[in-house]
């Protein structure tokens, strides 16, 4: 399985959108600061994801998270 998330951050408000193959993980890798993008970033809450049997579908559903119509899609969604 393959995930895209999206992530919170509850100092900034601002959202991080990612892809893994392992959420659990990913997201403890972000909690414990081993993530450059997110690490002063933090406290973080994952807020939304959508799971894939197909690696490049979650894929594209990050890429499609990045634009303005994501965006909207998100937050509607949230």
């Amino acid at each position: 399985m393959y995930y895209t998330y999206v992530l919170i951050s509850i100092k900034d408000k601002k959202l991080y959108i990612g892809f893994t193959n392992d959420l659990s993980k990913r997201f403890l890798e972000h909690q414990n600061g081993q993530v450059n993008s997110t690490r002063d970033r933090r406290p973080l809450k994952l807020v939304y994801y959508e799971a894939c049997h197909d690696k490049y579908k979650a894929l594209g559903r990050e890429k499609y998270f990045k634009t303005g119509f994501g965006r909207k899609f998100l937050e509607n969604r949230i």
